[in-house]
């Protein structure tokens, strides 16, 4: 097994901290991690969108209708919440209100489709939460990865325009967030290279099984 490097998670061969560069877009974000992406997903993109977030914290769980961090930070004066969730209701960075003298504070549901809908369903504080979507249509460089549709984006994509978005309408610092981008393409890039690699090792192993019986 490859040895990892403990900020990203990915193995030391393929570290992502090099592409990594911290950006200070004035907008907090509160990344909920479903456990099945926290410890038996490969990607972890809402780990490395935190890492390039500055002001950006992990919380994992599923319900999260009595977690003290949670609630505290969604119950601070200082944070204008928002979950970032696609509804009918939705603001966006057009239409999305922030008092003066508050921050934005963005809540975002990390996991799959079903784990993320389980999160929301389970959790009744984020089920308060007024809705923050996109502006645009996007699609996901996931080529690896099957969405449940054109419109689902990896964690650190929808963080990445989210933030772009909200630059454009003067309700984000303008920083330089390209290296979130970067470190998706990167991981994408090796996790393409690594299931060529694997399924290339299955079927060798099928194909030597088969000459090893051949020959008994």
């Amino acid at each position: 097994m490859s040895e990892l490097c403990y900020r990203c998670f990915k193995p030391k061969s393929a570290c992502l901290c090099p592409y990594i560069k911290e950006a200070d877009t004035g907008v907090k974000f509160l990344i909920l991690m479903h456990p099945k992406e926290a410890y038996h997903q490969r990607t972890g993109t809402g780990r490395l969108a935190a890492l390039c977030l500055k002001d950006s914290e992990i919380q994992i769980g599923v319900d999260f209708t009595h977690d003290a961090k949670v609630n505290a930070l969604l119950s601070d004066p200082q944070y204008e919440p928002y979950l970032l969730f696609p509804s009918p209701q939705a603001k966006n960075a057009r239409t999305v209100e922030i008092p003066p003298g508050k921050q934005l504070l963005v809540v975002v549901l990390d996991g799959t489709w079903p784990c993320a809908r389980k999160m929301l369903r389970m959790s009744a504080n984020l089920q308060a939460l007024p809705t923050l979507s996109f502006v645009g249509t996007y699609r996901s460089a996931f080529t690896f990865k099957r969405e449940p549709s054109e419109e689902c984006l990896s964690t650190i994509e929808s963080c990445h325009y989210l933030v772009k978005e909200l630059q454009t309408e003067g309700k984000a610092k303008i920083c330089d967030v390209s290296s979130m981008l970067t470190v998706f393409q990167k991981m994408v890039a090796h996790q393409i290279v690594s299931e060529h690699q694997r399924k290339e090792a299955e079927a060798n192993g099928v194909e030597d099984s088969f000459h090893h019986r051949g020959r008994s």
